[in-house]
């Protein structure tokens, strides 16, 4: 990122603003709105530009360095999921509005408004001249983006009146459970998931076993493998042989020269 942002500080600002702005870009693409509309706010386009600034070319990196001050930051990893939050329940109000019996679209607008950055993370890399599309984020969901799954639902649940709660209340106690796990995850360095659990419990019973499936693979693909290294053993070998018996040969040529 340092060396990106030396050579190509444009596309270093770019991946900035998708890393800001990234989740209402992905939410208005959704609603059928305009994908610019949020850069039209000024103020917060030059706060996150100052940002980008003061991180890479801040002199000595001070900014940086009082950032990853681990106290400080926790503060910052504690008010951005309090944001997150808040936009997961906006983004939900908002598509309630177009789709009021739309779950689908509530949940999917809640999620990207919650994880979006993360989501768009491949096309963030093609702006930096990379392309890793194992690092997909819905292959490997991290514990923000399954936290915004979930808490999309429980919104959504709760929008549509299936869920007994006030908003009010949801909000607090899903900002409660995002602050404390992100918060003990910074703070230990952590990259487990609080859901791994649940997840380990649920996920066999209903789409089966990953670990069997790919285990069953692993042996079948022993049983062919096995055949590899004795073949491997068997050709072995047979070209000593034939370099013995080629040497040999060339030996009795000399011979007869």
């Amino acid at each position: 990122a340092v060396e990106l942002s030396r050579r190509h500080p444009i596309a270093s600002w770019l991946c900035a603003m998708l890393h800001c702005f990234g989740s209402y870009i992905l939410a208005d693409l959704l609603l059928g709105e305009p994908l610019i509309d949020y850069f039209s706010n000024n103020s917060s386009i030059l706060l996150a530009s100052a940002v980008w600034y003061l991180i890479f070319f801040c002199p000595l990196d001070l900014f940086y360095k009082c950032v990853c001050f681990l106290p400080v930051k926790l503060i910052f990893v504690a008010m951005k999921e309090v944001v997150r939050v808040r936009k997961i329940a906006v983004g939900i109000h908002h598509a309630h509005h177009h789709y009021h019996h739309g779950w689908f679209v509530m949940i999917a607008t809640g999620w990207v408004k919650g994880s979006g950055v993360a989501l768009m993370s491949n096309f963030e890399q093609l702006l930096r001249g990379v392309w890793k599309p194992e690092t997909n984020e819905i292959l490997h969901m991290s514990f923000p983006t399954k936290a915004s799954l979930y808490g999309a639902i429980l919104f959504t649940l709760q929008q549509t009146r299936w869920l007994p709660v006030s908003k009010a209340s949801l909000i607090f106690i899903f900002t409660m459970f995002m602050v404390s796990c992100k918060v003990f995850l910074t703070a230990t360095h952590s990259h487990t998931s609080p859901f791994d659990a649940l997840e380990g419990y649920i996920c066999p019973v209903l789409f089966g076993s990953a670990c069997g499936g790919d285990h069953h693979h692993d042996n079948h693909g022993g049983s062919h493998g096995g055949g590899g290294p004795g073949a491997q053993h068997s050709a072995m070998p047979a070209k000593s042989k034939e370099e013995l018996s080629e040497g040999s040969r060339k030996k009795k040529t000399k011979k007869a020269d």
